[in-house]
């Protein structure tokens, strides 16, 4: 069974935080903010995957990185692998870490079912559902349409999607949302030059996805699956894979085959203007600043006017350029 998940319709402007927002370019602030993260592969009690890999730790780090952004996210969408082992416990653990921070941003949850997760727990663990089919779900977020699309294959690593889900898709599509809508799925429909061993596992059949995604108003469409980040288009739409909170994909690696590694974490940001949508990898990892100014700075920058920005920031020999 598919579900419809609506929350409270949002102010169709972008969100400001705090003071009124004082444009310094020529473009408005972005109507939607997404943040997208994918296969953080929690393991119940804080067990270490591969013995190394601290995923409650890796994905702490990826929260705490998308909170301090501004402006905040409308959105948090995971695509996919939520827990490694399909463990109520770590579906538990997940919704105890996410929750509050969605809360303190005023952000939508979306969960997406990974090649790791098993429906029967993530339903009842994540939507306290007992409905075992496919956990493929619609979320209104002030009129941007985010529709979570199960790709899952039980007892596989490989993603399908079944005649119904796809008429269903198509029935969801056939009325456009009033800002678009994002498709989010585990298995991203492209092409993986740098991960070849990943083709084995790739999304199946994806001409019949590109063909009830023709002439639709998706805008792009959100992956993980690879531990790597990527992007490309399908059918005409963007493409856009988000690396893994846990360990990822090493896509040069020495005489290896596959080569998973721990570093490179990262998250992607998506700022949605009426017209485009700009894309950000956010890495995980805390590392040192060798330059930069204080946040403070920020507000100095606002009281001038324009012609006064462009001196003091364009300008090669202006006092903050100089030093």
């Amino acid at each position: 069974m598919s579900w419809i998940c609506s929350v409270t319709a949002r102010s169709s402007q972008p969100r400001s935080y705090g003071v009124p927002v004082v444009q310094f370019g020529q473009y408005p602030p972005p109507r939607h903010v997404v943040a997208h993260l994918s296969d953080p592969h929690l393991l119940a009690d804080g067990r270490l995957q591969y013995d190394v890999i601290d995923t409650e730790a890796g994905l702490r780090l990826a929260l705490e990185r998308v909170a301090r952004l501004d402006p905040r996210p409308d959105v948090l969408v995971f695509t996919g692998d939520l827990a490694d082992r399909a463990e109520p416990a770590a579906y538990a653990a997940l919704r105890a870490m996410v929750e509050p921070v969605a809360v303190d941003l005023g952000a939508e949850v979306v969960w997406v079912m990974g090649n790791h997760d098993e429906r029967e727990a993530y339903a009842r663990g994540l939507f306290d559902s007992d409905d075992d089919g496919c956990q493929d779900r619609v979320h209104d977020v002030g009129g941007l349409r985010v529709v979570a699309l199960d790709t899952s294959v039980p007892g596989y690593h490989h993603g399908e999607l079944t005649d119904d889900q796809l008429a269903w898709l198509r029935e969801q599509l056939a009325t456009p949302a009033p800002y678009g809508t994002l498709l989010a799925l585990h298995h991203p429909p492209i092409p993986v030059p740098m991960l070849r061993a990943a083709e084995i596992i790739e999304l199946d059949d994806q001409h019949r996805l590109a063909e009830v995604l023709e002439g639709s108003d998706v805008r792009a469409i959100l992956g993980g699956h690879f531990h790597l980040t990527s992007w490309s288009t399908f059918a005409g739409i963007p493409v856009s894979v988000a690396s893994a909170s846990c360990y990822t994909s090493d896509p040069a690696p020495l005489a290896r085959f596959i080569s998973g590694v721990d570093g490179h974490q990262a998250a992607t940001m998506l700022h949605l203007y009426d017209d485009r949508i700009v894309h950000t990898v956010v890495p995980l990892a805390e590392v040192p600043e060798v330059s930069g100014f204080p946040s403070d700075v920020v507000a100095q920058v606002e009281a001038l006017d324009p012609a006064e920005r462009r001196e003091l920031i364009s300008r090669k020999d202006s006092p903050l350029n100089q030093g």
